[in-house]
């Protein structure tokens, strides 16, 4: 269990350390990126906004499972400073962590206070006090803040295959 927890650390810290890949489809701020006269920007996999449900509502057809397959669409929080490798989604009553299907695709560190429509899978997950610091860092806060992380957070995250932004 503890190679797994460290592995999965690793992993994480390695995937937002390095530089984006520079081969044509893919830079630090896009990925499979085409904006619309209407300011839309995609992100992964190429999504519509129909049918997406606001986060109060993907919460309330969540249900007591552990996970959905859903669109939700949401106001952007808060974005990796690094290299856009994850981005925070505003609640009502919280905020929701989403990552990138296979770290194939980032968003633009400055999409806070956009819109997002995020297509993918919520999950119910125990993120651990290392990424939870990890994740803190990223965001640029005070090392008093992160050194005040000591618990385990059990939250809703998502991992999305496709995103727009507006």
């Amino acid at each position: 269990m503890r190679n797994y927890l460290f592995a999965a650390i690793a992993c994480m810290a390695i995937a937002c350390s390095q530089p984006a890949k520079q081969d044509g489809n893919q830079t630090n701020d896009s990925l499979n990126v085409s904006a619309t006269g209407d300011s839309l920007a995609y992100f992964g996999e190429v999504i519509t906004e129909d049918s997406a449900v606001t986060f109060e509502e993907m919460k309330t057809l969540m249900g007591n499972k552990d996970s959905l397959l859903v669109k939700v669409t949401a106001p952007v929080e808060a974005v990796c400073q690094k290299k856009g490798c994850w981005m925070e989604l505003k609640g009502s009553d919280g905020n929701m962590r989403v990552t990138f299907k296979d770290y194939g695709f980032f968003v633009p560190k400055d999409a806070s206070g956009k819109t997002a429509v995020v297509y993918g899978m919520a999950k119910v997950e125990v993120t651990s006090v290392a990424d939870l610091k990890e994740y803190a860092k990223d965001d640029g806060k005070s090392k008093d803040e992160i050194a005040a992380i000591s618990e385990p957070k059990k939250e809703l995250v998502f991992e999305a295959s496709g995103v727009i932004l507006k």
